[in-house]
């Protein structure tokens, strides 16, 4: 389950008419799809949801290879025309995903893919003057079940 993390992530975004409403369609999955003029060019505003590795947690008493719990690292990367925009975008993608982890419920379709717990940071907030565009990086440090 660990490898899927970033899809209950993603659909929490794309389930959000809150979301919608800001960034349309513009939700990618690892990395924005097409040529470097394409991605170059793509409107703003956009969330990129990314999978950044795993780390297993130790050995148990039932196996001394592998625990029962990986530590998955989940990026969001927000880009927006402006600092007061990028601010605005991300609490609102922070309230989204807290509020769908907490409504999520035995028997839900991605219900086993919910996090057991996470804790969240993120990066500096950055300025690129070729698109032009503010952006950030939402980390995500989720302890989720092997199996």
């Amino acid at each position: 389950m660990s490898l899927q993390t970033d899809i209950v992530f993603i659909k929490a975004l794309t389930q959000s008419e809150q979301i919608k409403a800001k960034v349309q369609d513009r939700i990618y999955n690892t990395a924005i799809p097409g040529s470097d003029e394409d991605v170059a060019n793509t409107p703003l505003p956009y969330i990129i949801v990314t999978f950044d590795g795993f780390v297993n947690d130790d050995f148990t008493k039932d196996s001394e290879y592998e625990g029962g719990t990986d530590r998955v690292q989940i990026g969001i990367e927000v880009a927006t025309e402006d600092r007061e925009s990028l601010a605005e975008l991300t609490k609102m993608i922070r309230n989204v995903i807290l509020s769908s982890f907490y409504d999520a419920r035995p028997g839900d379709e991605d219900y086993d893919l919910v996090p057991i717990q996470f804790t969240l940071s993120a990066q500096a907030v950055q300025y690129d003057p070729w698109k032009p565009c503010y952006w950030q990086v939402m980390n995500y440090q989720c302890d989720t079940n092997v199996e």
